[in-house]
């Protein structure tokens, strides 16, 4: 007899652009996952999902440990409204608290899918600017993507803690060349 191995989530990263506009580092990226039953039967009963998207660029040197040249944060809170039976998106600089969500960009959904896929795409986000920048220097740019179950409810992060249905993660990095900074 087989043992079931529960269904995953895994995540991945179809596209990642970095482009310089007006002196800034953009990025935009899409995203492509699927949320497990589990975490999906968990949004449905009225529990919200945190996302965090990070950018770090960082200039490599052989003669000592990479130099942070820019770090960001994207925040996004993913929560269904029972009463409307509609879906909402905050998106937001720090962390998303259920006390409060401060200046945040907000969204309505129809439906879980459409929802996701504002989550899943990332347009135009500013990851460094000019002045952090030196234009003759080459960069890495270090992407994550990951499922904050951290900012659950406590009775459900001691649940998600190992368990491979509350996993949803991915990472890339690229090289910025001196040529994309000009």
């Amino acid at each position: 007899m087989r043992s079931q191995q529960p269904p995953t989530s895994v995540a991945d990263i179809t596209e990642l652009q970095i482009e310089r506009v007006e002196g800034e580092l953009l990025l935009s990226a899409n995203i492509k996952f699927e949320l497990t039953g589990l975490v999906e039967d968990a949004l449905l009963k009225g529990v919200p999902l945190f996302f965090v998207a990070e950018a770090e660029v960082v200039r490599e040197r052989w003669y000592w440990t990479d130099q942070k040249v820019a770090t960001e944060m994207r925040h996004m809170r993913l929560a269904y409204q029972p009463l409307t039976r509609r879906w909402r998106l905050n998106v937001g600089p720090r962390p998303l608290g259920s006390v409060g969500v401060g200046v945040t960009l907000a969204q309505t959904f129809d439906s879980l899918p459409e929802a996701l896929a504002g989550v899943q795409r990332i347009s135009r986000w500013r990851i460094a600017h000019a002045s952090e920048l030196d234009g003759d220097s080459a960069y890495l740019l270090r992407f994550r993507f990951a499922l904050d179950i951290s900012q659950l409810p406590r009775p459900l992060q001691i649940g998600a803690v190992g368990q491979a249905e509350w996993s949803v993660s991915a990472s890339r990095t690229a090289r910025v060349g001196p040529e994309g900074l000009k």
